[in-house]
């Protein structure tokens, strides 16, 4: 996904960006918001209900062998939709996004950004199972920006993901989330780095 001559471009890209402002920038980059796995489970149990109707119906095998096909079918259909449902294929769109916005949320408290002086922290989230960024800024940026704003920087970077050329992505969302820091949170005389630079992967 991105190897550590990726990670450090992009430590330095917030280093960059964070020298215009007293804003911090804190990236972070999941694999997955979720696993997912329930969906497949739950799909080929309930298929396999539907085993014994048909021989039930047209054969006269006993109890104990429709038992044992149904346990087999349950096997086989669980191991071949873990397989294809793998990165949560059966899952609607609009609930992975959920999820990875409830974890995006999440990440925003875990890493200290609404504890930044001046309330001036923003989350670069990246879900990339889901396919999914999203940009949290706390209450001292957030009510400056509009949402539009922040989209005109989050489309680039999917884009550039699906292509990808995530590295290249996210060290241009950086700079222009720098750029949207400067203009409203503006460098002070004794503005200090208070959040690692480092991209944090889960």
């Amino acid at each position: 996904m991105l190897n550590s001559g990726d990670r450090d471009a992009i430590a330095e890209a917030v280093r960059e960006a964070e020298r215009r402002t007293s804003g911090e920038i804190v990236v972070v980059i999941d694999r997955a918001a979720g696993s997912y796995l329930a969906v497949p489970v739950v799909l080929a149990l309930t298929a396999a209900l539907f085993v014994p109707w048909p021989l039930l119906a047209l054969t006269m095998t006993s109890a104990p062998r429709i038992f044992l096909l149904q346990l087999i079918a349950a096997a086989l259909l669980l191991a071949v939709l873990l397989w294809y449902g793998r990165g949560g294929r059966f899952v609607p769109g609009f609930v992975k996004r959920r999820h990875a916005h409830e974890t995006a949320l999440r990440e925003f408290t875990a890493r200290g950004l609404t504890l930044t002086r001046g309330r001036t922290g923003v989350l670069l989230y990246v879900a990339v199972q889901e396919r999914y960024a999203e940009i949290v800024a706390d209450a001292g940026i957030d009510g400056k920006v509009d949402e539009a704003s922040w989209k005109g920087i989050i489309e680039p970077l999917l884009s550039a993901a699906r292509k990808d050329r995530l590295r290249e992505g996210l060290e241009v969302a950086v700079g222009a989330i720098g750029e949207v820091l400067a203009a409203h949170a503006p460098p002070v005389a004794d503005d200090v780095d208070e959040l690692p630079n480092k991209v944090v992967i889960l």
